[in-house]
């Protein structure tokens, strides 16, 4: 069936090009935490999750450096309680690091954006703070997206709700939508489960799958810049998405 919109992931998608935002900082911190242990650090990552998710924390105004330093402060004050000594210092530089990254790589999504936009409508769908309309302001990147579902119940949990909502602003069947998410448990399988086609951006995640669940997704990229061609490739009929400059 034809594809007739666009249900995108925001983080961990169009922000990092696919890496998990666990696994950059788990990066981030072994540069500035000698010694730390992975395990030890993933609780940490979870917590963090959990406190924003469950809290009064973020607020609505609140831009994408204000998450970071939210969250890597939560991160912190776990360690700490577990015996790491921890210089707070290092909060505001890893928050840094991770804002100039996602700008970086903003840059070149926005070029994609433009142009998938000019074709399908987009409906960006995510687990989030409850602030990401703050966030897409300040990228300077709202304007691509038809709507913006935002669950921020808990970003850790496989979800139907939002992607039944996403399916619903964009007004066509779910036959007729195309999810695209770099998590296979939070978006490849919900999205699947609702009925869409299912693109898994898969570059450098955060989970365990078996191997047959693998096999549910209807198509696999390595890079975002592959999906205009993909969709081109998935609908001969309609004009072609011009290729990025």
């Amino acid at each position: 069936m034809q594809t007739r919109g666009i249900l995108l992931n925001y983080e961990g998608t169009i922000d990092t090009n696919g890496q998990h935002w666990g696994a950059i900082l788990w990066h981030k911190f072994q540069k500035h935490i000698i010694g730390l242990d992975k395990s030890v650090f993933n609780r940490a990552y979870t917590y963090s999750e959990q406190v924003l998710a469950s809290e009064d924390v973020i607020k609505p105004s609140h831009i994408f450096l204000d998450v970071l330093v939210h969250k890597i402060t939560q991160q912190f004050d776990y360690l700490t309680a577990q015996g790491y000594q921890l210089d707070y210092n290092n909060v505001q530089t890893i928050a840094k690091e991770c804002n100039n990254l996602a700008l970086r790589t903003l840059r070149g999504t926005k070029r994609i954006l433009e142009r998938l936009s000019s074709t399908f409508p987009i409906v960006l769908v995510s687990n989030f703070y409850g602030n990401l309309n703050a966030v897409l302001t300040e990228f300077g990147i709202k304007q691509y997206f038809a709507d913006v579902v935002e669950s921020s119940t808990s970003a850790m949990h496989f979800n139907t709700e939002i992607y039944e909502k996403g399916v619903s602003r964009l007004g066509y069947s779910p036959e007729e939508c195309v999810a695209v998410g770099d998590s296979y448990n939070r978006d490849i399988l919900p999205s699947k489960a609702v009925g869409c086609k299912t693109i898994w951006l898969n570059v450098m995640g955060w989970e365990e799958w078996g191997i047959d669940e693998l096999e549910i997704s209807d198509a696999e990229i390595g890079d975002f810049g592959q999906l205009p061609a993909l969709l081109e490739r998935w609908q001969p009929q309609q004009p072609a998405i011009r290729g990025l400059a």
